[in-house]
């Protein structure tokens, strides 16, 4: 395939070291016993003399694409992704150089493990830590370097990084899956979880970019009153690209393809500056690699066009936040996808029971499902403009809804007939419409074949996401397959009919199919006893609760240990973005807002003051003063009241209550002096505000 010269078959994964790269450089039976080793989940895979075999494979492939270093790259608790780089250089005593790397330094690295978020795993002078080659990715090379992708741990064996317990998660879903197929009769030996990750983002020019001390610090803009146009008429949604973000769209493909990123679709989305990607699904590990690449490709891409890419997850009040949608399901050799209702979803009673078990663990553990999408950022998103509501809800569509109901009440359930298009239109083809609606309101819905989970946010590592929905629903697999194994198999379909319907009646509360925006809802969803933990500090507080720990210790993710740590780095990570904030915030009020507003209270006082001399009218100069004076005095005693709140919360040790701390009294003010400042930005000259507005920044 072609596109303006480009040959895209060949550009693809024209830097990744892929299967048939090492199958042209080890020999036949080494390489098949290498892969056979990994399908199987073999408990030893990687020896010394397969992985220096490999690592000089890997260091001469690497070499003929103009690298000179490698690195171990992972994924700490920071959210992002780490690196250190190592040169391939090796001195020889004759003064030369050779080009080298062992076995030993593709298997294991050392890089400092305490200086990243361990949740008090680790201290300050224990700063050994480990990094393992994950031999189940592929080494890639990208700025003159070999990434090698690896799991990160300390030298105690604690668990450092994002990438060991998704391993884990997904280790358990696929060995409770494949039981659970055994008993529908099928032998199959492999299961893949697999994620294709929606991006959203918000491209605007670095010359905006440099002139908010907001963006540059936290991400999102602090202040800001609403532009006289913003996304209202929703032009911009699958509207024409521009020039300039079309080069950066072209640019991004190409750096992705060759990386072996399946990017497929991409177009504005719905406010202004905002757009979206979306790749093709693949294996759960790799998407998430792929999707922490991805975020990177796009800051140092959008750099090239004069652009700056944003990831926060609202980056502008009362606008579209940026959400990342996961898009989940799970494969079966012998099967494909076991989301995959087929032509006949009311007789087929592996799939009901399936996503009965799903409905089972969403319901059962919505606090782990809300406290994966849980930061700082995502308060601002969750609950308004398209994204999702903080209460967790499944979405299943009007079809298998209505199958299950129908099972339950004892009722036929009659099959409509599939609808054909009625556009009118004689020279446009008929199609057939889908069984189904979506719900763009539902936190977790279905959408023909898999599970589009869509609170996550926009900066999210989607390891989090995609370990709690792995481990929730192995485990509620696992409990039912103990159930159903014990019985009598005498009528196994009257057995596996009675296992939906009782999974359906019990948990039936997690469907909604409605507007989840709406006040009505949120009273229903009480009324269900469902969940509604609307801030981070609400949701982390159940992350360490006893059936929590029980069950990532029954699935083997997590130990107490290691969600103790976790808990403490999402509460620190949390506290420390809104200080951040609100440190910016009284640096922007002090040495921007604030002069500039004095500047202006200056000059009106100076007309009153002149008109007045001249027996002149000055009812609407003075009018306009005393509008600014009173939002100077507000704005100063509410500074005062932050100011006051922020050292009362540095005498808080403990980092639960700091961060109910920070969201009931710096949040708080930090709205009040917004809506402030907001409104000084209404009634001041455009010249004299000290930075751009919103409507400079999304119509530049």
């Amino acid at each position: 395939m072609k596109i303006l010269n480009i040959d895209i078959s060949k550009m693809y994964n024209e830097l990744v070291f892929t299967d048939e790269e090492l199958k042209k450089r080890l020999p036949k039976h080494v390489f098949e016993h290498f892969k056979k080793s990994l399908k199987d989940h073999q408990k030893e895979i990687i020896n010394l003399d397969l992985a220096n075999q490999i690592a000089n494979a890997m260091k001469d492939w690497a070499l003929s694409k103009g690298a000179t270093h490698y690195t171990h790259w992972f994924q700490p608790m920071n959210g992002v992704s780490a690196e250190k780089h190592q040169s391939f250089v090796e001195p020889q005593n004759d003064s030369t150089v050779i080009m080298s790397f062992s076995g030993k330094e593709l298997i294991k690295g050392e890089a400092d493990g305490s200086s990243f978020p361990s949740g008090g795993l680790r201290s300050t002078f224990e700063a050994r830590g480990y990094t393992a080659w994950d031999a189940s990715s592929h080494a890639f090379v990208r700025n003159e370097t070999l990434y090698i992708p690896t799991i990160f741990m300390s030298y105690q064996g604690h668990v450092l990084d994002k990438k060991t317990p998704l391993h884990r998660s997904s280790t358990a879903l696929k060995k409770q899956t494949l039981r659970f197929v055994k008993m529908f009769g099928y032998k199959s030996n492999h299961a893949r979880v697999t994620v294709g990750a929606e991006q959203e983002y918000f491209l605007i020019t670095k010359e905006m970019f440099d002139k908010r001390l907001d963006l540059k610090l936290t991400g999102r803009t602090l202040f800001g009153a609403r532009s006289p146009k913003s996304q209202e008429l929703e032009d911009h949604y699958y509207g024409q690209i521009k020039t300039n973000v079309m080069k950066f769209m072209m640019e991004l493909d190409k750096e992705l393809w060759k990386l072996g990123i399946p990017a497929k679709t991409r177009h504005n989305e719905v406010a202004p500056c905002q757009h979206e990607l979306a790749p093709i699904f693949e294996r759960v590990s790799v998407a998430v690699d792929h999707n922490q690449l991805t975020m990177e490709i796009m800051k140092k891409t959008a750099e090239k066009y004069g652009l700056v890419c944003l990831l926060h997850e609202k980056p502008f009040a009362n606008m579209n936040g940026s959400g990342k949608h996961n898009n989940w399901s799970i494969s079966v050799d012998g099967i494909g996808n076991m989301f995959d209702p087929g032509d006949n979803p009311e007789s087929n009673y592996r799939f009901l029971l399936y996503v009965t078990c799903l409905m089972a663990a969403v319901d059962i553990h919505q606090d782990l499902l809300r406290i994966s999408v849980a930061n700082a950022g995502n308060e601002h998103r969750l609950g308004g403009n398209e994204a999702p509501p903080s209460i967790i809800t499944m979405f299943l569509g009007d079809q298998i809804t209505e199958i299950l109901e129908a099972m339950a009440d004892a009722k036929v359930y009659y099959k409509k007939e599939v609808k054909l298009s009625s556009h009118g239109v004689k020279f446009v083809a008929n199609f057939n419409n889908d069984t189904s609606d979506r719900n763009r309101t539902s936190p977790f819905a279905f959408t023909g074949n898999k599970f589009e989970f869509r609170m996550p946010g926009s900066s999210m590592n989607l390891s989090c996401v995609n370990i709690m929905i792995n481990t929730a629903f192995a485990d509620t697999i696992q409990q039912i397959c103990n159930e159903i194994e014990k019985a009598d198999k005498s009528n196994f379909d009257e057995i596996i009919k009675n296992k939906i319907i009782e999974l359906f009646k019990k948990h039936r509360r997690i469907l909604f199919n409605g507007n989840g925006y709406s006040n009505i809802w949120e009273k229903e969803a009480q009324k269900r006893g469902l969940l509604n933990l609307k801030t981070t500090p609400e949701a982390l507080a159940l992350f360490n609760k006893p059936k929590n720990i029980a069950l990532f210790k029954r699935q083997n993710v997590y130990n107490e240990v290691e969600v103790n740590a976790r808990e403490m780095i999402l509460l620190e990570e949390y506290c420390k973005t809104i200080k951040i904030e609100s440190l910016t915030m009284l640096d922007m009020l002090n040495r921007q807002i604030l002069p500039a507003a004095f500047s202006y209270e200056q000059k009106l006082t100076d007309i009153c003051i002149k008109k007045k001399t001249l027996k002149i009218n000055s009812a609407i100069e003075y009018s306009t003063l005393q509008s600014i004076s009173l939002l100077i005095i507000h704005i100063d005693k509410q500074k005062k009241s932050l100011l006051n709140a922020l050292a009362q919360i540095r005498k808080i040790t403990d980092w639960k209550l700091k961060a109910y701390a920070y969201r009931q009294k710096i949040f708080t003010n930090m709205e009040k002096i917004r809506l402030y400042c907001d409104e000084l930005e209404r009634l001041m000259p455009k010249h004299l505000w000290p930075f751009p507005t919103y409507a400079d920044i999304l119509f530049n």
